[in-house]
């Protein structure tokens, strides 16, 4: 579609210019040119002219300059003549040519129309009339994930997703942030949040045994339509950030199963700590140490039976019943009694919560 601007541009200039202009694609084939007729002819070895020494060459009585880099030619520009002034012609128009590509690119590239929507750089109202323009598919079930890269590597995390989703028809790669890459994937109707999670598990393993890096990935609600991509992207923003307070050992962390940890991310700072004032006494949750800690974990990690966490823990049950006692002292909460042990199980996210956000007053 390009080569229409190309041709439109070379029209303009043919009352100017009095030499043949002409635009080649990688293959030597004229794609737009002054003289109508040449459409669609032939330079044999136009692209094997170039080398990393030179982008501009001349060679049959044209000059020739390159748009692109040597190792992908995206396009040659020829202008007839091998003086001085044929190649001032050719520099102008790599310049113009460039940035024509490049913004008509961005206009009618898909995957920054996808970019648009999600960072909500669209209004509601155009998003079907670009879709149309764009021939875009508006109702396919699509999940947008999040990938976090944890660290800096040679390999760019774009290009990394990028080569693991080549299909730029159905799975769309957007770079975000210098470690953050959103794919945006194109699913069958009806996918529940396991194979969801399962696509997520696969890419989080290839990453890490092919490239030897870690990463978290938050997945978002399935989009049944294009204008709630962007609420799937905030989404899986969310799990991104709540994973990091409260899921910190998991590499995939889905919105729909975040609990109430995301109810808790959503509250301001001054009311989680007045919460945990109300909660407990002065410095009473500070009090318990390491090994009273790993004891309430365990407690309710086995769904508050006294005899299945003491054979986790390997103590005795009376010994359990102790630290538990002990803890009810301290706290003024019975983790037995299953309100209190919801009130203990709400603080302690909460604390993790303020540890990550320091209350702001």
């Amino acid at each position: 579609m390009s080569t229409r601007v190309f041709q439109s541009v070379i029209n303009q200039l043919k009352d100017t210019v009095d030499r043949t202009i002409a635009v080649l694609d990688e293959t030597g084939t004229i794609v737009a040119c002054s003289e109508l007729v040449r459409m669609g002819e032939k330079m044999p070895g136009a692209a094997e002219l170039f080398s990393d020494d030179n982008e501009v060459v001349t060679n049959g009585g044209n000059t020739y300059r390159l748009m692109g880099s040597f190792a992908k030619i995206d396009n040659i520009i020829m202008v007839q003549g091998d003086d001085k002034e044929s190649a001032d012609i050719c520099a102008v128009l790599a310049v113009s040519f460039t940035n024509i590509k490049n913004l008509y690119g961005e206009k009618y590239d898909k995957s920054s129309f996808i970019k648009n929507i999600i960072l909500d750089n669209i209004l509601p109202s155009d998003i079907y009339i670009k879709a149309k323009e764009l021939h875009f598919n508006a109702e396919s079930s699509r999940a947008v994930f999040f990938v976090r890269f944890a660290e800096k590597g040679e390999v760019i995390p774009y290009d990394i997703m990028q080569n693991m989703f080549p299909d730029k028809n159905k799975d769309y790669v957007i770079s975000i942030g210098e470690n953050d890459v959103v794919l945006v994937k194109e699913v069958k109707t009806g996918i529940d949040q396991k194979e969801l999670e399962k696509i997520a598990h696969s890419i989080v393993d290839t990453i890490s045994a092919e490239f030897f890096h870690s990463v978290t990935i938050g997945i978002g609600s399935v989009s049944e339509n294009i204008k709630d991509l962007a609420t799937a992207f905030r989404e899986s923003q969310v799990a991104i950030e709540v994973g990091k307070v409260f899921d910190t050992k998991k590499s995939v962390i889905s919105y729909e199963n975040l609990g109430i940890g995301r109810l808790i991310y959503q509250l301001p700072t001054t009311l989680c700590d007045m919460f945990l004032h109300e909660v407990f006494k002065k410095g009473s949750l500070e009090s318990l140490d390491h090994e009273t800690l790993m004891t309430i974990q365990a407690f309710f990690e086995n769904n508050l039976n006294v005899s299945e966490t003491s054979r986790k823990l390997f103590v005795h049950r009376n010994t359990l019943v102790y630290r538990l006692e002990k803890i009810r002292k301290i706290t003024g909460l019975d983790l037995r009694e299953f309100e209190h042990a919801i009130t203990f199980k709400v603080a302690l996210m909460v604390k993790k919560y303020l540890t990550s956000k320091p209350v702001k007053y």
